[in-house]
């Protein structure tokens, strides 16, 4: 099987941090599909320019349709989870999500400016970690690179033939290996510790990876093309009308909720429960920033809180250089 190899993208060449400083990213023609653009929040394609989606087709139980274009190394797709998340719990009833995988490492098999190698990257991630506030350990990169973002992108497609819900979750677990654990998700054995936890039946998952699963990312990295989408993360938002909305890239959580709006004027959200068990008994696991987007507060009063309900033995903490993560102690 030939997968299309990516040789550039195009991104910007001073970015700004959070905190001010200034992130060095290599020039225009230059660059690597690991460097993401903190800036517009986007982790590009090469030579790409948008088209218009296919005819939407919404689902009889629910409002909208979002096709979300993702990928399981894609750092600024990390950094929208926890506006992802809120995006469920408060208009969850309203939308159908489907996750493609985009293809975003085929391969090291090019020369792109000194980007040519995995510990090129390790810097870049450290310094997305801190922008998005997400914790991000760059030194994967230095301790056991990935050689492709292909074989997770396989795993997830065949975690989907067996079950949407499980497969979504199978996808978060991955990322909390890579992003924070260090782990190369493209083993075998990396991957069955998150399949296992996901509920997945293990042996289906195997022949599916090494059969149908294939023939499906194909599907979605066609399918991609054909939407002209060019990186990730994209979302395509619809209506039964044909209507569509684009978000391009790591966006606030308003410019998601104006898209619905815009599509559906009539949609509300529904309250949710806000408490720190009811999120974590729905989630499992949570970043301090993803809390103190759930919760509805301030950023620091989410972690101290966090921190807290550790010390009484609630929850336990991961950590890492760039941040930490937490769960139930019974998860």
């Amino acid at each position: 099987m030939k997968f299309p190899i990516i040789v550039s993208i195009t991104i910007c060449c001073l970015l700004t941090t959070c905190s001010g400083r200034n992130i060095q990213i290599m020039s225009a023609q230059n660059s690597n599909p690991l460097l993401c653009d903190v800036e517009t929040g986007l982790c590009q394609l090469p030579g790409q320019t948008p088209a218009q989606p296919m005819q939407a087709q919404v689902s009889p139980e629910k409002l909208l349709r979002v096709v979300y274009f993702t990928d399981p190394i894609c750092s600024s797709c990390w950094g929208i989870e926890p506006q992802l998340r809120k995006l469920k719990l408060a208009y969850g009833h309203l939308l159908s999500i489907e996750y493609r995988m985009g293809g975003l490492l085929p391969d090291w098999s090019y020369n792109s400016g000194g980007i040519s190698k995995p510990s090129d990257v390790a810097r870049h991630w450290d310094e997305v970690s801190h922008y998005y506030d997400m914790p991000i350990d760059g030194d994967l990169w230095l301790e056991d690179p990935l050689h492709s973002s292909y074989p997770p992108s396989i795993a997830f497609k065949a975690a989907q033939l067996q079950d949407e819900n499980k497969a979504v979750v199978f996808l978060r677990l991955m990322r909390e290996q890579v992003f924070l654990q260090k782990k190369n998700i493209t083993r075998w054995e990396v991957l069955e510790v998150s399949a296992r936890a996901a509920g997945l039946d293990l042996t289906q998952l195997q022949t599916d990876i090494q059969g149908r699963a294939k023939q499906t990312f194909e599907e979605d990295l066609a399918m991609a093309r054909q939407w002209g989408v060019r990186g990730f993360p994209t979302l395509f938002i619809m209506n039964p009308q044909g209507q569509k909305e684009l978000v391009y890239g790591s966006k606030p959580y308003a410019t998601y909720t104006t898209a619905i709006e815009k599509l559906s004027p009539e949609a509300l959200s529904v309250p949710y429960e806000k408490d720190w068990h009811s999120l974590f008994q729905h989630y499992g696991s949570l970043t301090a920033k993803e809390y103190s987007i759930l919760a509805e507060m301030d950023r620091n009063q989410a972690e101290q809180a966090l921190r807290q309900l550790a010390a009484m033995g609630e929850l336990t903490v991961f950590s890492t250089k760039n941040g930490d993560i937490w769960r139930l102690n019974n998860r």
